[in-house]
């Protein structure tokens, strides 16, 4: 009976030994390494309403508006997005001279550019997202009060580097009533 209990007692720590961990690698900080991001074409809407998700939940615990997605924000970020990767740097002119305030002309919103963010990184949109909020003038660009339209989208590499683009505006109905 002692022998059937000591059987029974030691078997889970047996198991345990068998079986194999997915443990994740971890880099020279002992920190898990970053796994890649890829983006599908099929999860454009999901990637760009959960960052819309996010930076209205940010808005709303500060007492501004709600955003809602714009197709032709969305085009003029994606362009841009296109053009920093193309440049091979984030910064907010295009490789023609443009402006945000040129590119969102370009694509005929009619309303006023608030603001632009930009990242060049490997992160997700929300982790993304994070990162402009802990700088002081994306920050301000992402809760500005004036803004009621919001543009997203990115360009991805093969390397899997994504290149960011958000732009913020107000319709111009908005700016007739202020």
């Amino acid at each position: 009976m002692m022998d059937r209990r000591i059987f029974l007692l030691g078997l889970p720590a047996v198991l345990a030994a068998c079986t194999t961990s997915a443990s994740l690698p971890v880099g020279a900080d002992g920190k898990p390494l970053q796994r890649l991001y890829r983006i599908r074409a099929s999860q454009t809407g999901a990637v760009q309403f959960r960052l819309l998700d996010g930076v209205n939940a940010l808005r709303r615990a500060q007492g501004a508006p709600a955003l809602t997605l714009n197709s032709e924000l969305n085009a003029a970020a994606a362009t841009h997005a296109r053009d920093m990767a193309l440049q091979n740097r984030p910064w907010h002119f295009g490789s023609d001279g443009s402006s945000p305030i040129d590119r969102v002309a370009r694509v005929g919103y009619q309303g006023t550019l608030i603001g632009e963010t930009i990242s060049e990184t490997f992160e997700t949109e929300l982790e993304t997202l994070g990162a402009w909020m802990e700088n002081p003038d994306t920050r301000r660009v992402v809760l500005d009060p004036r803004a009621r339209d919001l543009g997203f989208s990115w360009f991805q590499e093969e390397t899997g580097k994504i290149w960011w683009t958000m732009v913020l505006g107000t319709p111009a109905a908005d700016l007739t009533q202020a």
